[in-house]
């Protein structure tokens, strides 16, 4: 194991940063200074643990410029696109401030023979949160204040090539106000992931990531009989209908699939467009894609910067590979770049079927998937026709006939109508199927982690 990890600058190549390892004694100590800080803060008022969420809220958006820009540094997104995804941080913090002490009230209920019956939320210690780097300020905040407002104390194991963003939000955190260890961002290993899943004063746990690592674990937190929260990858398709708009579909579409460089759990992956506008659509879909731009994130000329690290662009040029070797044909992009950094062009693939990684794997980059549709129906099967549920879209003017498949037919856990949206603090947010379970976001995050006690006075 190393000692050590060393973080990377994905449009340059260059090291950022290098940090230390904790020690297992060091590791044991975080986690026993977490259920010593949430032993006291599980008895704050949650009216006061809303101020201090609130405090967080404020201290991101004044903090936002530093930590944007280390954001852009580490993993490659544009860094107005960072800036956006702190807005997103706060206003979470605003949101579950607002709606906590509502959401956490004590209820009664009458019971049989005139006896009442309380219901309390109560947390429940210390939830242990693996986050992934496509989103480092998000995925961080979406599940942790959830926790937090709930009254748990939160250790997060951050993705390596964004760790020092990892520690400025816990800096952050604490500078607004939360206690002194009820957050920790840890530097540790795999095998010391895998202890904190099984240790006793870890009663929650939860992933976002790829399904397989969310089968790996979700296995060892069932062994250990944790409460999870998973929120896996998804391969998601845009059905565009023969009634279209098709300029704003293609517009929506080429955003779906290229913002945050096309690291997105909930991207459009597969566009899956009935025959009758087929043609139309992917010639103006290519060509949009043709005019995507790649450069340096720091800049404003650019519409993705680098892939985060240079093996998933190696990855996912050997799924366009081997989606080509399957009988997929390609119109746009494709081609690994030359020069420094981790860049992949905007790429577009047609005669995409079941077999190719295309159809059936999650392309975490700038790759589209053309499908071609009878119709309507054979539409919503092919949309269906994957092992995972995250998200989906429905491109039509009939906003009544799209709100019935997305609520009748769509197998997923989200449904975007005419336009491409990542996550909205007061909408849930979570898949199905090999995309995971539980919710976040919407109010259902802030439950997830918390023991709903049933008393019962009987006399």
């Amino acid at each position: 194991m190393s000692d050590t990890i060393t973080t990377v600058n994905p449009t340059t190549g260059e090291t950022l940063d290098t940090y230390n390892v904790l020690s297992n004694a060091a590791l044991e100590d975080a986690v026993q200074s977490s259920h010593k800080a949430f032993l006291e803060w599980r008895l704050t008022p949650v009216e006061d643990r809303a101020k201090v969420i609130k405090s967080i809220g404020a201290a991101l958006r004044d903090r936002k410029d530093e930590l944007a820009e280390l954001m852009t540094k580490e993993m490659g997104k544009l860094l107005k696109q960072s800036h956006q995804e702190i807005d997103l941080c706060a206003a979470i913090c605003d949101y579950s401030a607002a709606e906590a002490p509502a959401a956490f009230a004590p209820e009664e209920r009458d019971i049989e023979g005139g006896e009442k019956g309380h219901i309390f939320y109560s947390p429940i210690g210390v939830v242990y949160g693996i986050q992934p780097w496509n989103f480092p300020a998000y995925q961080v905040v979406r599940f942790s204040i959830a926790s937090l407002i709930a009254g748990n104390g939160v250790l997060l194991k951050h993705a390596s090539n964004v760790t020092g963003s990892g520690q400025m939000l816990q800096e952050i955190y604490e500078a607004a106000g939360l206690p002194k260890g009820l957050f920790q961002a840890l530097v540790i290993s795999h095998d010391q992931s895998d202890s904190l899943i099984s240790h006793d004063l870890v009663r929650g746990v939860t992933l976002t990531g790829s399904d397989g690592a969310g089968r790996k674990v979700g296995t060892k937190a069932a062994e250990a009989v944790k409460k999870t929260v998973l929120e896996l990858g998804s391969n998601d398709a845009y059905i565009v209908l023969e009634d279209a708009d098709i300029e704003a579909a293609v517009q929506t579409c080429v955003n779906g699939r290229t913002y945050n460089n096309g690291e997105t759990c909930i991207a459009a992956k597969r566009f899956i467009v009935v025959d009758a506008i087929y043609d139309q659509f992917r010639d103006a879909y290519v060509e949009a894609m043709k005019r995507v731009t790649p450069g340096d994130p720091m800049g404003e000329d650019a519409d993705i910067g680098p892939m985060a690290r240079k093996d998933l662009r190696d990855d996912l040029h050997q799924q366009v590979k081997d989606s080509l070797e399957g009988g997929a044909k390609l119109l746009c992009g494709g081609e690994m770049p030359d020069g420094d950094g981790f860049f992949y062009p905007a790429t577009v693939l047609e005669n995409v079927t079941p077999g190719q990684p295309a159809y059936d794997d999650e392309l975490f980059g700038p790759v589209a998937a053309l499908i071609r549709a009878q119709d309507e129906d054979d539409a919503m099967r092919i949309a269906n026709d994957s092992r995972f549920g995250l998200g989906g879209g429905i491109m039509t003017k009939d906003t009544e006939k799209a709100l019935a498949l997305a609520r009748d037919h769509f197998d997923t856990g989200m449904v975007f109508i005419n336009g491409f949206g990542l996550a909205i603090p007061n909408m849930p947010f979570g898949g199905v199927k090999d995309s995971g379970y539980g919710r976040e976001h919407g109010g259902f995050g802030m439950k997830e982690f918390v023991n709903v006690k049933s008393v019962m006075v009987m006399s």
